[in-house]
């Protein structure tokens, strides 16, 4: 446990940059910035005509922006903007719960996939505690929030216990359909990043996240939607439209 607090330790320069001129970190290629005239989500490529995020994403005009780094660089190369056909929300989501929260969009056209548009794959088994995944969000110029976000920041944390994460929240009821990621526990001052960031665990989605106390990036605990519970849904939904 020492060992993966001092590893995730020498990680968190990166997540504490918040640096609108930060240019070595990468882009995950299935990342996607859904904009919007309210606030925008972060996406996740699981097919070429669809995309999983939060259901607690709030999205009027709806933009689905492919292979972004920096979503305020509107002259940015290897962008594709696709339009979107309709929106799923998972049935059991309620407006007023972190539970069964994901919704998945499906595109109007296929993504064109190619090394800055790629798919994520999707589990086929349960992830373990203490694996170690990639986080990914974009991040605000702390001085001027009032523009698109410029920072796009990847950090590496693992996967707590259901023990541990009821510890961090225990005014949530954290159930076995989340997964908790970060380090325990691990609050502090709020940020603005952007919601809805993927855990993606040795290149397999496992997490969309739900709800965070703190930052993401700088390695707080955040309660993500555990995929894997989600597949029959995911799958059925995709094949029936």
């Amino acid at each position: 446990m020492k060992f993966v607090f001092f590893w995730v330790l020498l990680n968190l320069p990166v997540a504490l940059a918040f640096d609108p001129d930060y240019a070595n970190d990468i882009t995950p290629p299935y990342l996607v910035f859904l904009k919007s005239d309210y606030l925008p989500c972060v996406g996740v490529l699981i097919h070429p005509l669809w995309v999983i995020t939060a259901a607690h994403c709030n999205l009027p005009k709806l933009q689905v922006i492919l292979g972004v780094t920096n979503p305020s660089n509107s002259n940015e190369n290897d962008v594709q903007v696709v339009g979107y056909e309709k929106i799923f929300h998972h049935p059991h989501y309620l407006i007023n719960s972190i539970e069964h929260d994901l919704m998945l969009i499906k595109l109007r056209r296929n993504a064109q996939l190619n090394n800055h548009v790629r798919l994520v794959n999707l589990p086929k088994d349960p992830v373990l505690e203490q694996t170690m995944c990639t986080v990914s969000t974009w991040a605000y110029n702390i001085y001027d929030v009032s523009k698109e976000p410029n920072s796009l920041q990847n950090v590496n944390i693992s996967i707590i216990s259901q023990t541990q994460c009821r510890k961090a929240y225990e005014a949530y009821n954290i159930s076995e359909n989340m997964l908790c990621v970060g380090i325990v526990p691990g609050r502090r001052t709020p940020c603005k990043e952007v919601t809805a960031a993927p855990a993606v665990c040795n290149g397999i989605l496992q997490g969309i996240l739900t709800f965070a106390d703190g930052c993401v990036l700088r390695a707080d605990v955040g309660i993500y939607t555990k995929i894997f519970n989600y597949m029959s849904w995911v799958e059925n939904t995709i094949q029936k439209n």
